[in-house]
């Protein structure tokens, strides 16, 4: 047979015959890009529009519970930070955000006094029962969705200016 090896092809008639083929031939990078590293950038993360305050001390079960009823409400409060409230007082420090959702009335009194007023003025804050109380009994089961209807409706409107 008189057939070349496809390695001594010409490259323009080997890539003519990728594309009728329909594959996509992947070139190994070679150069300076390998001899000088460079920093990568750092990645655009949009930022927070919900912050999520729960007392110190949840069971695994509880924490289960509200990451499935948050991860069911999309990936904007399946993202949401959460923050541990422990004697009165978060863990973290409480960013300014769109929405708050706080698990129970300990939560929501801890967060009173972190925010300064026009923050807290501008920002939804839907209150839910603690985590027990929702593990316990459907009703607080409801009132988690119903709180979560709402900060999804809250979020999915256009921020105001």
């Amino acid at each position: 047979m008189s057939a070349l090896p496809a390695s001594s092809e010409p490259t323009a008639r080997r890539a003519r015959m990728l594309r009728a083929l329909g594959i996509t031939p992947w070139v190994r990078r070679v150069g300076t890009a390998a001899a000088e590293p460079r920093a990568a950038p750092a990645p655009a993360v949009p930022p927070a529009s919900c912050v999520v305050l729960l007392p110190e001390g949840c069971s695994p079960r509880e924490l289960d519970l509200l990451g499935r009823a948050l991860a069911a409400y999309g990936p904007e409060l399946a993202r949401a930070g959460r923050i541990l409230v422990r004697e009165g007082r978060p863990t973290a420090t409480v960013s300014p955000v769109r929405a708050y959702l706080v698990f129970g009335q300990a939560q929501a009194h801890a967060l009173g006094r972190e925010l300064p007023a026009a923050v807290m003025n501008q920002a939804q804050i839907v209150l839910a029962d603690e985590p027990q109380q929702v593990l316990a009994s459907g009703e607080g089961k409801r009132r988690l969705w119903t709180a979560l209807r709402q900060l999804r409706r809250t979020l999915a409107a256009p921020e105001s200016v």
